[in-house]
């Protein structure tokens, strides 16, 4: 009646593929789940949607908390909008622009200064000279070489330190990652973020002020998709898989983690088999690509935070390009990446650790309606067929399972989670693990996250250690 425009949110809940009826909801949760609410309210002013969506896994969300609590504001190498603006630019980078919207206005709360907000070429040319390690980070970590580390490393009065460098790698491979969570999950943005609300009408009619701010939209869930797709549970007469062909497809997947692990117990294969299942692997890993593989042009909100638009991911081997393989135990994580980290930024190695190993080491022995099922397998095969997406080699894996394992439909969501996350739709996320819960799928997700993360990190911290020696 006063003309006041009212916003409503746009989406149900703070995820577009869960329904928010099942998501764990604020109030109903658990002493562990409150504490962690309390802590993310506290440092984040807010409890976003990646932490109401996170919480499924509660061990998980507190070391990512704590973990990104310490990479954004205790002490450290870079100052703290240094730090807001390379979450910018690595959020950018995919076309996040839930992440990018989000670090802006910390990045203008720290004390930013705004006119870096118009452009990459606006900033300090210290952060510009980090754009290319950006890019290649995010799209092909495997060209990084150690001369690219010493341009950043010896550019006189821009140059940066290399704990300054660490630092920001670890920023930048940890936004990249959490793009993919980001797209994976279907995370909304907030009713006070850009395209989280619309605005009613002055004119209510029939609907009570308290409904519009209670959430009630007077649309059923299933009328008013965000994405605009038609829920699974009405679609069954489009070709999707029948509630009993879904529980066959679980069974399956139990028989063929049964079968495998008989045939590991009976005979291993020799090293050069287990090279040439790596090698068969990369080259198909190739050949999986996104069914919705239309490109989207960045608008110039998300695109002005980066360089060199036109640069994006693409395959390890392509049209007879050699990269070498990158074998773990020439450079692993454990023996070479975490003690770099340790000794150049201190604690951080330790946090990245503790959150490497929760999200590989997380269970609660369930798949779908199943209980007491070990999927230690299933969780190895998501971890290393990622690593192998990027040329990373575990000599002591047999990469065959993996086509025993993941099946062509969850092979494309995970590969458009990890590398191209922009194009992840509702309808991949739907069409893998149909008889799943949503829980578990989100554990997929942390798994992916993790997993990404640990493989960009290889790359730049193997290039860093050449440089070094």
């Amino acid at each position: 009646e006063l003309g006041i425009r009212i916003p409503r949110p746009l989406g149900h809940g703070p995820s577009r593929f869960i329904p928010e009826k099942e998501t764990i909801q604020v109030g109903n949760e658990d002493a562990m789940m409150h504490a962690l609410f309390a802590d993310s309210f506290t440092t984040l002013g807010r409890l976003d949607n990646v932490t109401l969506v996170m919480v499924f896994h509660p061990q998980y969300l507190e070391s990512f908390l704590k973990t990104q609590h310490y990479l954004l504001q205790m002490d450290g190498p870079l100052p703290l909008h240094y730090r807001h603006y390379i979450g910018i630019m690595a959020a950018a980078r995919h076309q996040c622009s839930y992440l990018v919207n989000l670090h802006v206005n910390d990045f203008l709360h720290v004390g930013g200064d705004p006119k870096w907000l118009n452009g990459l070429e606006n900033a300090p040319q210290k952060l510009q000279n980090l754009g290319e390690l950006n890019k290649m980070l995010a799209h092909r970590p495997w060209l990084i070489t150690k001369e690219h580390i010493e341009q950043l490393l010896k550019t006189e009065e821009n140059s940066w330190s290399l704990a300054e460098l660490i630092h920001a790698v670890v920023l930048l491979t940890h936004y990249h990652s959490l793009a993919s969570f980001t797209f994976g999950c279907g995370i909304s943005p907030e009713i006070d973020c850009e395209g989280g609300h619309t605005f009613r009408p002055p004119s209510v009619s029939n609907y009570c002020i308290c409904d519009i701010t209670n959430g009630y939209h007077g649309v059923d869930e299933i009328h008013a998709s965000p994405t605009g797709s038609i829920p699974v549970s009405i679609c069954l007469n489009k070709g999707s898989l029948s509630s009993t062909e879904s529980v066959c497809e679980v069974e399956a997947l139990m028989e063929k983690m049964k079968q495998l692990q008989e045939c590991r117990d009976e005979e291993e294969a020799s090293q050069e088999e287990m090279a040439t299942r790596f090698e068969r692997e990369k080259r198909e890993s190739m050949f999986v690509c996104s069914s919705e593989d239309e490109e989207s042009a960045p608008t110039r909100d998300v695109s002005r935070h980066f360089e060199d638009t036109s640069y994006g991911y693409k395959d390890f081997s392509r049209h007879g390009m050699h990269v070498p393989t990158f074998r773990v135990q020439d450079y692993s994580w454990e023996d070479h990446g975490y003690s770099l980290v340790n000794r150049l930024y201190p604690d951080v190695g330790q946090l990245l650790d503790e959150k490497f190993h929760i999200a590989y080491n997380l269970t609660y022995n369930t798949m779908a309606m199943h209980k007491d099922v070990d999927t230690s397998m299933l969780r190895r095969a998501i971890w290393n067929y990622i690593h192998c997406m990027f040329g990373i080699r575990y000599d002591d894996y047999d990469y065959g399972e993996i086509n025993q394992l993941l099946d062509r439909s969850f092979k494309v969501y995970i590969k458009t989670v990890v590398c191209t996350p922009e194009k992840t739709t509702k309808r991949m996320y739907d069409s893998f693990w149909r008889q799943f819960e949503h829980s578990e799928k989100v554990h997929v997700n942390l798994l992916l996250v993790e997993a990404r993360m640990q493989a960009e990190l290889l790359y730049a911290l193997r290039a860093i250690t050449r440089y070094m020696t």
